[in-house]
């Protein structure tokens, strides 16, 4: 691989701010040695592909409490493992520990090279360019013929390798803060809906709010809401679409709370003339098959197809959030009473008769809502932060790296 550009867009300087000496070319295997020993040392954790969490770098369980049995490639701090079946999936780890590599990973040791810059050079667009002509079709892996034959440019000065891993790296240490934060306070939102509703065989659950001590009565989903299906205008006909009127699908539904605005939208004409229905906001979407039990509150006036039976409260006795927060309990439900050949679905009439338990007032449903929609908003908050910081680092690997 050939570059002209001598520098990225953005360097740091030196310590009296002077510019350092342009970046030099060298080939992947000048800069990196792949090692491939392989060793069964039973006092080293192991590492396996589907152990590291695709584009963060970050480990997803304990693996010193795995069997330590699996032959792999040694590695020790310092060392880079990169997944090199399909490297579009991003799967590469900066460890703090030795362990052994099993499967499919190169292990990177640098050569006259600081270690997090060349954690981060793998991460960079240019090293990605190569990387993903892959060999292979069912199971594509990167070919290290290519790669370490592969130029690329590197800063002379190990001083400003050190700044840029650095750098980088304290961004990816906020990211994982805030990943730990969603993580943990989804773990307590789990923990708090399963003691703020009652048990299976209970009336009343464990943690209540103040003033509310009636027992919680067993209801019918349908004694607090409409259950309504949906439907699709002819595709064929264009006048049917691009409309003002919004029309949900299933795919829509990707862990957002509220819904604004859908993908296609259907004219008057479209609506007049298929089976869907208007539905209000505070709508409760439920998806009926081919993955039930995905929910979303509609935001705005709105019809879906007929992959919903949404949920539309009578606002005097259910509270939308309310039931929005028990959407665990709408899937197991769906899942266990959906039947069908050639896909399973849960109809209507079936969400209408699940049985629920219910606090005997509407306050307490609310308060309850208000505290779950704040527990959400936390979570919401701390996404975004991450979304926004891997925005970031995307944008800053194209401009510190050549």
């Amino acid at each position: 691989m050939k570059n002209k550009q001598v520098a990225p867009s953005l360097r740091f300087k030196k310590a009296n701010g002077e510019d350092y000496p342009p970046w030099e070319q060298r080939a992947f295997g000048n800069i990196a040695i792949r090692l491939s020993s392989l060793s069964n040392k039973s006092d080293l954790p192991r590492v396996e592909y589907a152990d590291i969490i695709s584009g963060e770098g970050r480990l997803n369980k304990d693996i010193y409490a795995k069997e330590r049995v699996k032959p792999g490639v040694e590695f020790k701090r310092g060392q880079v493992l990169y997944g090199k079946l399909r490297p579009y999936l991003q799967n590469w780890l900066l460890p703090t520990f030795s362990g052994i590599a099993v499967g499919d990973f190169w292990v990177l040791e640098p050569k006259k090279l600081d270690s997090q810059f060349l954690y981060y050079l793998i991460q960079a667009p240019t090293f990605s360019s190569i990387s993903n002509l892959s060999v292979g079709t069912k199971m594509p892996r990167a070919d290290w013929k290519l790669i370490s034959q592969a130029s690329f440019r590197v800063p002379s000065f190990s001083e400003e390798q050190q700044k840029i891993g650095r750098f980088l790296s304290d961004l990816d240490s906020l990211i994982t803060l805030h990943q730990r934060k969603v993580e943990s306070v989804k773990k307590l939102k789990k923990s708090l809906l399963q003691k703020m509703f009652p048990k299976e065989g209970e009336t009343v659950p464990a943690i209540r709010f103040p003033g509310f001590t009636d027992a919680w009565e067993q209801r019918k989903l349908g004694e607090f809401a409409t259950i309504v299906g949906g439907g699709t205008p002819s595709t064929n006909t264009s006048e049917y679409w691009d409309g003002d009127i919004d029309w949900y699908s299933p795919a829509e539904i990707t862990g957002q709370i509220f819904l604004t605005r859908s993908k296609r939208r259907i004219t008057n004409r479209g609506y007049e003339n298929s089976s869907a229905k208007m539905l209000p906001a505070g709508t409760v979407l439920f998806t009926s098959r081919a993955g039930i039990g995905k929910t979303a509150i509609l935001a705005m006036p709105g019809c879906t197809n007929q992959g919903f039976q949404s949920i539309v409260p009578n606002k005097q006795m259910l509270d939308s959030y309310f039931i929005f927060t028990r959407t665990e309990e709408l899937k197991k439900y769906g899942l266990a009473i959906g039947s069908g050949s050639t896909f399973t679905e849960v109809s209507g009439k079936q969400m209408a008769s699940m049985p629920l338990r219910m606090p005997a007032t509407t306050e307490e449903q609310k308060a309850i809502s208000r505290f779950f929609y704040c527990l959400d908003k936390i979570i919401t908050l701390h996404q975004r932060k991450v979304e926004t910081l891997k925005k970031l680092k995307k944008a800053l690997l194209q401009r510190m790296f050549i």
